[in-house]
This record gives structure tokens, C-alpha cells and sequence, in this order.
């Protein structure tokens, strides 16, 4: 299942659409046929790898005891006793990492000659710049006074803001991208 589409739709949805699928989630969650089906695959002594929603990740642990709605488990990194549910045992070895598309940046009919633009150069460093071309695959800029040529996909919108003294607090008050 790709989580990542998932999370998108559910972003869009309100409050209480999320309440209501929570709801409906849990009663499936619960259903007997599914629990049996899960304990079925389980013996004593068994490693298995489990979801823990507190630390986001997966775990690996050894099973001790199977109970009618959890299972008693060692956890490999820590030694301690845990009791999880059924449903957090990854039994079909998912892959549960929640990979977000990486930011597309801007394409070619979003930028104009003069527009300026920044982009994180391969120093980790922010880089803002005038666009002097547009090219097929990228654009050529100049950023201080150098004259560089970036992927169009690594580019970004520059704000142009100020700090306010507001109240004796700083915020910063944006404008509008600059062009």
C-alpha cells in the first residue's frame, strides 16, 4: 500500500471525516475473523517484526504469550515485556516507510527572465538569484556575481519579507514573490 497517496487524500479531509474513518477503522481492526486469521500464522517463541505508533518504526520482538486480543512480547533492542495488538504485527514483512514525492520545484512555464529564484546548492547552502535564460532543461542565473546553470526542478519561489517590531516581538512580515 503506498502511504504516501493515503496521507494525501486524508490532508484533504475534515475533522470529523477523519473521526468517522478512525471509527470505522477501529471496527475492523477488531473483527474476530481478522484476529484469528493473525493468530493463526503466530507460534511461541517466534521473532516477529511489529509497528510501534509511539516511535513511528518498526520493532523486532520474540513472542511469549498469545492472549485473545494481544500478544505478550519480548522486544530484541530493549529486553523489555510489552503487550501489543494483533493488527501491529507485520507479518507479510509491508513496508511501512511513508515516502513523500519529493518537492518538483518549478517547470519551465513558471519563470520568467528576471524573475528571482533560489534553489539549495550542493552544500546544503540557500542560493537566490536573477534568471538572465531559460533553457530546455535549465535556467541560467546570476547569483552574486557568479553566473550559474540550475535544473529547473531544484528551483523554489523567493519571498521578499521584512522584520516587524510588533508588541516588542520581531515577526516577519511577507510580501509577495519576487519578480
Amino acid at each position: 500500500m503506498n502511504f504516501s497517496d493515503v496521507l494525501t487524500v486524508l490532508n484533504e479531509a475534515s475533522a470529523f471525516e477523519l473521526f468517522r474513518l478512525r471509527a470505522a477503522i477501529s471496527v475492523a481492526l477488531d473483527e474476530p475473523a481478522r484476529v484469528r486469521a493473525i493468530q493463526a500464522r503466530l507460534t511461541l517463541g517466534q521473532s516477529i517484526e511489529y509497528f510501534d505508533a509511539r516511535a513511528n518504526t518498526l520493532r523486532c520482538g520474540t513472542i511469549r504469550e498469545l492472549r485473545r486480543k494481544t500478544v505478550l512480547i519480548i522486544d530484541r533492542d530493549d529486553g523489555k515485556r510489552w503487550l501489543i495488538d494483533y493488527p501491529s504485527i507485520n507479518l507479510n514483512g509491508a513496508d511501512v516507510q511513508i515516502r513523500q514525492p519529493a518537492p518538483r520545484g518549478l517547470n519551465r512555464h513558471e519563470i520568467a527572465v528576471g524573475d528571482v529564484v533560489g534553489y539549495l546548492d550542493r552544500n546544503g547552502l540557500e542560493r537566490s538569484g536573477r534568471v538572465t535564460r531559460r533553457n530546455d532543461k535549465t535556467v541560467s542565473m546570476v547569483v552574486g556575481d557568479q553566473q550559474w546553470r540550475v535544473d529547473y526542478s531544484l528551483l523554489h519561489r523567493v519571498m521578499e519579507a521584512d522584520i516587524v517590531e510588533v508588541g516588542g516581538m520581531a515577526e516577519i512580515e511577507c510580501m509577495a514573490a519576487v519578480n
